[in-house]
């Protein structure tokens, strides 16, 4: 059985996507935006194309973000990834363990406070953000198997709280799959009636896409603008919005600045 066990685990793992090493945009998560990979239509797949460049992938079924291990825990997903925009989501499946719907109150606070400051999501967050990284949060949809019963109830609560998250961050956007999903259209979802269909995902990517789409006009390196800033003790060429440093080599040896929601790199001139 343990055998058993870590094949199965090793299985799963191997499905994840890998992060090219030009991507910008990375997704995150659980099987809600992993759904439809081995058809090459899965959040991710389709976010590619609406981007019209790469897209990094390291979701997985079953995922957690205050339990699993190894890629099944959702902050572990993102170990040693660097990216400009992290699309992530999670929390269902803390909540399909760990309480019967009628009973979250305590799997809710250990996922995130009442007031969206404190918990695994917020500490997840917090670390994308000080890595520079502007996060797009997938809150999740409806689905038919749940809605009009009573694990509707901690899902509000979670977007609730989500939501004051988001608002103290504008690098924090919350996008809802409920504004693109209803739970009486069946041809989002898929047989089990609660991940999406191949239209489902892409719909949840559409719905990403227009949150990421403008920004990312404004980042892309022929749009990205050097700014020189003249000192008394010398020059220093800053080369703002997150675009990286070696997209300057040869300008020098950087100094580091870190912003709240920006990162700046500055270079010593001759």
């Amino acid at each position: 059985m343990y055998r058993f066990f870590i094949f199965a685990f090793c299985l799963i793992a191997a499905c994840g996507r890998t992060v090219p090493h030009d991507a910008r945009i990375v997704v995150a998560g659980d099987s809600v935006l992993a759904w439809n990979r081995s058809a090459e239509g899965s959040v991710s797949d389709v976010l590619q194309k609406l981007v019209k460049e790469p897209v990094g992938d390291v979701s997985l079924p079953l995922a957690q973000v205050a339990g699993g291990f190894g890629p099944l825990n959702i902050p572990r997903q993102l170990y040693g990834v660097r990216a400009q925009w992290v699309v992530v989501n999670g929390g269902a499946n803390d909540l399909g363990i760990n309480c019967d719907c009628s009973d979250c109150g305590a799997i809710l606070d250990r996922l995130i406070s009442d007031d969206g400051r404190q918990g695994a999501i917020p500490l997840l967050v917090a670390d994308l953000r000080g890595q520079g990284a502007r996060v797009v949060w997938a809150d999740y949809y409806t689905s038919p198997r749940y809605a009009g019963t009573a694990c509707e109830a901690p899902y509000q609560v979670l977007e609730d709280r989500l939501g004051r998250m988001a608002d103290a961050d504008s690098g924090v956007t919350l996008v809802d799959m409920d504004d693109v999903f209803s739970p009486n259209d069946l041809s989002l979802f898929d047989a089990d009636k609660t991940h999406p269909s191949a239209k489902g995902s892409a719909r949840i990517a559409k719905l990403v896409a227009d949150a990421l789409l403008s920004e990312i006009e404004k980042f892309r390196p022929e749009n990205a603008k050097l700014v020189l800033i003249k000192s008394k003790r010398q020059q220093t060429c800053k080369f703002t919005e997150f675009q990286r440093v070696d997209a300057l080599q040869g300008s020098g040896e950087p100094d580091h600045e870190r912003h709240q929601g920006n990162r700046a790199f500055a270079f010593r001139l001759p």
